[in-house]
Protein backbone atom coordinates (compact mmCIF):
# COMPACT_ATOMS: atom_id res chain seq x y z
CA UNK A 1 0.00 0.00 0.00
CA UNK A 2 1.78 3.69 -1.19
CA UNK A 3 1.32 6.67 1.07
CA UNK A 4 -1.36 8.92 -0.59
CA UNK A 5 -0.05 12.37 -2.46
CA UNK A 6 3.34 11.20 -2.69
CA UNK A 7 2.71 11.61 -6.74
CA UNK A 8 -0.15 12.84 -6.87
CA UNK A 9 -1.37 16.83 -5.89
CA UNK A 10 -3.50 16.98 -2.59
CA UNK A 11 -6.96 18.04 -3.92
CA UNK A 12 -6.70 20.80 -0.33
CA UNK A 13 -3.35 22.27 -1.34
CA UNK A 14 -2.35 21.58 -4.78
CA UNK A 15 0.91 20.40 -3.88
CA UNK A 16 2.28 16.44 -3.19
CA UNK A 17 3.00 15.81 0.69
CA UNK A 18 6.87 16.16 0.23
CA UNK A 19 6.42 19.64 -1.00
CA UNK A 20 4.47 20.73 1.90
CA UNK A 21 7.07 19.01 4.11
CA UNK A 22 9.92 20.30 2.53
CA UNK A 23 8.39 23.97 2.77
CA UNK A 24 7.79 23.54 6.73
CA UNK A 25 11.09 22.10 7.15
CA UNK A 26 12.70 25.29 4.87
CA UNK A 27 10.66 27.84 7.23
CA UNK A 28 11.93 26.04 10.17
CA UNK A 29 15.60 26.23 8.80
CA UNK A 30 14.96 30.42 7.99
CA UNK A 31 14.19 30.62 11.55
CA UNK A 32 17.11 29.40 12.72
CA UNK A 33 19.84 30.81 10.26
CA UNK A 34 17.46 34.52 10.96
CA UNK A 35 18.17 34.20 14.42
CA UNK A 36 22.17 33.75 13.84
CA UNK A 37 21.97 36.66 11.51
CA UNK A 38 20.82 38.98 13.66
CA UNK A 39 22.62 37.94 16.53
CA UNK A 40 25.47 38.95 14.36
CA UNK A 41 24.11 41.70 13.16
CA UNK A 42 22.97 42.76 17.12
CA UNK A 43 26.43 42.10 17.89
CA UNK A 44 28.09 44.78 15.62
CA UNK A 45 25.88 47.25 15.45
CA UNK A 46 25.40 47.08 19.74
CA UNK A 47 29.22 47.09 19.63
CA UNK A 48 31.87 50.43 20.08
CA UNK A 49 34.99 49.01 19.28
CA UNK A 50 34.05 46.24 17.02
CA UNK A 51 36.98 44.13 15.59
CA UNK A 52 36.61 44.00 11.48
CA UNK A 53 37.55 40.40 11.09
CA UNK A 54 36.17 40.55 7.54
CA UNK A 55 39.28 41.95 6.70
CA UNK A 56 41.09 39.31 7.67
CA UNK A 57 38.44 37.18 5.01
CA UNK A 58 39.88 36.03 1.47
CA UNK A 59 36.77 37.81 -0.53
CA UNK A 60 37.98 35.98 -4.13
CA UNK A 61 37.62 32.73 -2.58
CA UNK A 62 34.12 33.54 -1.01
CA UNK A 63 33.02 34.94 -4.58
CA UNK A 64 34.45 31.76 -6.05
CA UNK A 65 32.71 30.08 -4.13
CA UNK A 66 29.25 31.96 -4.19
CA UNK A 67 29.71 31.07 -8.09
CA UNK A 68 30.32 27.29 -7.91
CA UNK A 69 27.01 27.59 -5.44
CA UNK A 70 25.34 29.68 -7.86
CA UNK A 71 26.12 27.09 -11.07
CA UNK A 72 25.22 24.12 -8.89
CA UNK A 73 21.64 25.33 -8.41
CA UNK A 74 21.25 25.65 -11.75
CA UNK A 75 22.68 21.70 -12.42
CA UNK A 76 20.28 20.51 -9.79
CA UNK A 77 17.28 21.85 -11.83
CA UNK A 78 18.87 20.79 -14.87
CA UNK A 79 19.03 17.23 -13.07
CA UNK A 80 15.36 17.56 -12.18
CA UNK A 81 14.26 18.90 -15.90
CA UNK A 82 15.87 15.64 -17.24
CA UNK A 83 14.09 13.57 -15.50
CA UNK A 84 10.80 15.15 -16.40
CA UNK A 85 12.07 15.13 -20.24
CA UNK A 86 12.76 11.31 -19.33
CA UNK A 87 16.31 11.26 -19.72
CA UNK A 88 18.16 9.36 -17.08
CA UNK A 89 21.38 10.03 -18.65
CA UNK A 90 21.44 13.37 -18.35
CA UNK A 91 19.61 13.44 -15.04
CA UNK A 92 23.08 11.27 -13.98
CA UNK A 93 25.01 13.83 -15.27
CA UNK A 94 23.42 17.07 -13.80
CA UNK A 95 23.18 15.43 -10.57
CA UNK A 96 26.66 14.42 -10.96
CA UNK A 97 27.90 18.01 -11.31
CA UNK A 98 25.48 18.73 -8.38
CA UNK A 99 27.74 16.77 -6.47
CA UNK A 100 31.16 17.37 -7.59
CA UNK A 101 30.54 21.44 -7.14
CA UNK A 102 29.29 20.43 -3.85
CA UNK A 103 32.01 19.14 -3.08
CA UNK A 104 34.37 22.15 -4.80
CA UNK A 105 32.58 24.37 -2.13
CA UNK A 106 33.63 22.31 0.77
CA UNK A 107 37.30 21.77 0.17
CA UNK A 108 37.75 25.39 -1.04
CA UNK A 109 36.11 26.12 2.49
CA UNK A 110 38.36 23.74 4.64
CA UNK A 111 41.35 24.20 2.93
CA UNK A 112 41.73 27.41 1.62
CA UNK A 113 39.62 29.48 4.62
CA UNK A 114 39.30 27.43 7.46
CA UNK A 115 42.76 26.19 7.87
CA UNK A 116 44.63 29.17 7.14
CA UNK A 117 42.38 30.98 9.69
CA UNK A 118 43.30 27.73 12.51
CA UNK A 119 46.85 28.59 11.79
CA UNK A 120 47.24 31.87 12.44
CA UNK A 121 45.06 31.41 15.62
CA UNK A 122 41.97 33.26 14.29
CA UNK A 123 39.90 30.78 16.25
CA UNK A 124 36.10 30.90 18.10
CA UNK A 125 38.03 31.90 21.09
CA UNK A 126 39.31 34.78 19.84
CA UNK A 127 36.94 37.44 19.12
CA UNK A 128 33.04 37.60 18.55
CA UNK A 129 33.55 38.14 14.60
CA UNK A 130 35.50 34.44 14.47
CA UNK A 131 32.93 33.09 16.81
CA UNK A 132 29.91 34.15 14.55
CA UNK A 133 31.65 33.37 11.47
CA UNK A 134 32.40 29.72 12.21
CA UNK A 135 29.12 29.15 13.84
CA UNK A 136 27.38 30.29 10.51
CA UNK A 137 29.73 29.19 8.19
CA UNK A 138 30.42 26.35 9.55
CA UNK A 139 26.85 25.14 10.21
CA UNK A 140 26.34 26.30 6.50
CA UNK A 141 29.09 23.73 5.48
CA UNK A 142 26.70 21.12 7.66
CA UNK A 143 24.05 21.72 5.62
CA UNK A 144 25.93 21.15 2.16
CA UNK A 145 27.46 17.76 3.55
CA UNK A 146 23.37 16.90 4.38
CA UNK A 147 22.61 18.12 0.58
CA UNK A 148 25.53 15.86 -0.58
CA UNK A 149 24.54 12.95 0.92
CA UNK A 150 21.03 13.21 -0.37
CA UNK A 151 21.92 13.82 -3.45
CA UNK A 152 24.81 11.27 -3.69
CA UNK A 153 21.70 8.95 -2.84
CA UNK A 154 19.54 9.88 -5.43
CA UNK A 155 22.40 9.71 -7.94
CA UNK A 156 23.51 6.30 -6.81
CA UNK A 157 20.95 3.41 -4.99
CA UNK A 158 18.14 5.79 -4.62
CA UNK A 159 17.49 5.93 -9.14
CA UNK A 160 16.89 2.28 -8.80
CA UNK A 161 13.23 3.90 -7.91
CA UNK A 162 12.83 5.75 -11.89
CA UNK A 163 12.33 1.93 -13.27
CA UNK A 164 9.24 1.11 -10.45
CA UNK A 165 7.62 4.79 -10.22
CA UNK A 166 9.45 7.55 -12.49
CA UNK A 167 6.89 10.32 -11.63
CA UNK A 168 7.49 9.66 -7.46
CA UNK A 169 11.52 9.80 -8.07
CA UNK A 170 11.00 12.87 -10.29
CA UNK A 171 9.11 14.38 -7.12
CA UNK A 172 11.83 13.32 -4.99
CA UNK A 173 14.52 15.14 -6.76
CA UNK A 174 12.30 18.29 -6.77
CA UNK A 175 12.53 18.01 -3.11
CA UNK A 176 16.27 17.46 -2.73
CA UNK A 177 16.49 20.81 -5.35
CA UNK A 178 14.87 23.08 -3.38
CA UNK A 179 16.92 21.92 -0.27
CA UNK A 180 19.79 22.75 -2.34
CA UNK A 181 18.23 25.80 -3.61
CA UNK A 182 18.19 26.76 0.04
CA UNK A 183 21.43 26.22 1.02
CA UNK A 184 22.68 28.12 -1.58
CA UNK A 185 20.32 31.43 -0.82
CA UNK A 186 21.63 31.26 2.47
CA UNK A 187 25.47 31.53 1.32
CA UNK A 188 24.33 34.31 -0.78
CA UNK A 189 22.99 36.14 1.97
CA UNK A 190 26.04 35.04 4.37
CA UNK A 191 28.67 35.99 1.87
CA UNK A 192 27.94 39.60 1.66
CA UNK A 193 26.87 39.63 5.21
CA UNK A 194 30.41 38.38 6.65
CA UNK A 195 32.73 39.26 3.83
CA UNK A 196 32.04 42.28 2.23
CA UNK A 197 30.21 44.36 5.39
Amino acid sequence: MQVPYTVKARPDTGLYNAKIGIWLFLASEVMLFGALFSSYILLRAGSTTWFVGSEELNVPIGTFNTMVLIVSSVTVVMAWASLRMNDLKKYKLYMGLTILLGLVFLVVKIMFEYLPKIEHHHIPSTHNFYAIYFVLTGLHALHVIGGLIVNAYFWGPGAKMWETDPEQFTNRIEIAGLYWHFVDIVWIFLFPTIYLL
